[in-house]
């Protein structure tokens, strides 16, 4: 797995592209560091305000836009609402909570094998596996009293 970068390396990065490094970048740089939760833009820009009150949300969709296109972050789309972000690239999965909605990465062996036949109806792109399941933190919560279900959300345990 190689390292997430740091916030300085992602403004080097933007420079490298001709890109301005602003205080409000830097912040959002630093807010993905190490941030497993694959945020979405709404939550980064909520967290970023507590900090920043002055960011606009447009700040954090066109930084977040610029580093997916620069290859340093990735945009994931699990059909369960807002799109993610994970500064994670590696070649990776992602599990979803199903009683929290919390999204973790997975690496998956042998996933790099498996070969999609659809004749000349479809060409394959991309590919991902999504695994539902639940996180260690709820696997010891009752179901039937989790009224909170909502994978569109950051993930409450932290």
């Amino acid at each position: 797995m190689s390292p997430v970068k740091t916030p300085t390396e992602l403004a080097e990065a933007f420079r490298a592209k001709g890109l301005k490094v602003t205080p409000q970048r830097q912040l959002l740089f630093t807010l993905l560091e190490g941030n497993a939760s694959h945020p979405t833009a709404d939550g980064l820009y909520a967290r970023a305000s507590e900090q920043m009150p002055g960011i606009s949300l447009r700040t954090v969709y066109t930084t977040l836009t610029d580093l997916v296109e620069m290859g340093e972050l990735q945009s994931v789309t699990l059909g369960s609402g807002a799109t993610r972000f994970d500064p994670n690239v590696d070649e990776h999965h992602h599990g979803i909570c199903e009683r929290c909605g919390s999204i973790i990465d997975l690496y998956v062996d042998g996933s790099e094998h498996l070969v999609a036949d659809a004749g000349d109806h479809f060409t394959v792109r991309s590919a991902s596996i999504v695994f539902h399941g639940t996180c260690t933190t709820c696997s010891g919560v009752d179901l039937s009293t989790n009224t909170s279900n909502n994978p569109n959300k950051e993930h409450p345990h932290g």
